[in-house]
């Protein structure tokens, strides 16, 4: 049984990668469905909507995250808190950036760099849960 840092990093990791498929396989391509008309409602609901659980999954990954550094640093715990910091840094740098241009209206450009941030994510999150899987069986 992994101890309590690891144990938390990993359910983190599932939550985020859980959050992350449901974005991915959900929201965003729900976004395309939306008539022009009715973008600048819907974007401000989603936006409402989402704030407070990305808050909870970043703010409990980035605990995880601190937590099993401090408790035991290896290759793999290293690897899972990288792609964790690097969703997160896609997520501040790119999505939340982009979502704040798409408030005012549709924009393509904007969406696809907002898709392909978000694919960047899925990829990061899912390596994330595998270091994290594999640094607790290791723990």
């Amino acid at each position: 049984m992994p101890n309590a840092p690891f144990l938390l990093l990993l359910v983190a990791a599932a939550l985020h990668l859980g959050f992350q498929l449901t974005v991915t396989v959900l929201v965003y391509p729900a976004f395309a469905e939306v008539p022009t008309q009715q973008w600048r409602a819907h974007h401000v609901r989603h936006s409402r909507r989402i704030t407070p659980v990305v808050i909870v999954v970043y703010g409990l990954l980035s605990v995880a995250c601190g937590w099993v550094l401090l408790d035991r640093p290896g290759v793999l715990t290293v690897a899972a808190v990288g792609a964790c910091t690097l969703a997160g840094g896609l997520t501040a740098t790119v999505a939340a950036p982009a979502h704040g241009r798409l408030a005012a209206g549709r924009d393509r450009r904007t969406l696809r760099r907002l898709l392909l941030a978000d694919q960047l994510r899925l990829a990061s999150a899912t390596v994330a849960l595998a270091c994290a899987l594999a640094a607790a069986i290791n723990s």
